[in-house]
């Protein structure tokens, strides 16, 4: 029981401090919540590393051909194999350059990165909410630019690339996969019932926008695939 207007005294890491409480309220100030920071699971971090790894191959590999294709116009890739999977058609296009230098350079350096921040949650790191949007909103872009690079590929330039590929299926995984965690982990607003489907069933948009991309190539070479 305290008295009213009584001082009560405590010393820690040898500072006192002082505390006013009256009709037992304490009038002493509380100090500021620290900034909420999260890390992530050992799932996501292994995803990260993963997807980001392939993504980074396939950009190497895409940017060495590229280089080759620019010295000899006659080079071969070694993806190129016959008239629809040929990566050939697809380094040659406007749309493989359309920021100005070759798209997988830009690959090297996002990828990496990817691989970089998987690797820091697997030491168990852990980030404050703005870290986790802007990562979020990069692979937002990157999903983005691949779906228009899909669409370019599949409608505009008639041909497909396997590294290509490999890069547009480990951006996806990326994108769910952060996507599902910031949700889960009310980094991004939702209501109840998309946090618990997150939970439980955070594999099945990444497979549904796979598969629909998978069924677009099916059948706009439908004739090629099974003749």
């Amino acid at each position: 029981m305290t008295l009213p207007g009584k001082v009560l005294s405590s010393y820690g890491n040898g500072v006192m401090s002082k505390t006013t409480v009256r009709e037992g309220v304490s009038t002493g100030q509380v100090p500021a919540a620290a900034p909420r920071t999260v890390g992530g699971g050992r799932v996501l971090a292994l995803l990260l590393v993963i997807t980001g790894a392939a993504g980074l191959l396939a950009s190497w590999v895409i940017t060495i051909d590229k280089f080759k294709l620019l010295e000899d116009p006659n080079f071969t890739p070694g993806c190129s194999l016959n008239p629809v999977v040929s990566c050939g058609n697809i380094m040659k296009s406007d749309q493989a350059s359309v920021f100005g230098f070759p798209n997988p350079m830009l690959g090297l350096v996002a990828y990496g990165m990817v691989v970089c921040v998987g690797v820091s949650l697997l030491g168990r790191a852990t980030f404050p909410r703005w870290y986790w949007l802007t990562f979020n909103a990069g692979t937002l872009f990157g999903v983005g630019f691949v779906t228009w690079l899909q669409y370019q590929s599949l409608y505009n330039i008639n041909s497909l690339c396997l590294w290509c590929c490999l890069a547009w299926v480990a951006t996806i995984v990326m994108f769910w996969a952060v996507t599902s965690h910031n949700v889960r982990n009310g980094l991004l607003p939702a209501p109840g019932w998309l946090k618990g489907f997150f939970a439980e069933f955070a594999w099945v948009p990444p497979v549904l926008h796979i598969g629909i991309i998978g069924m677009l190539i099916l059948t706009r070479w439908w004739d090629f695939w099974t003749s």
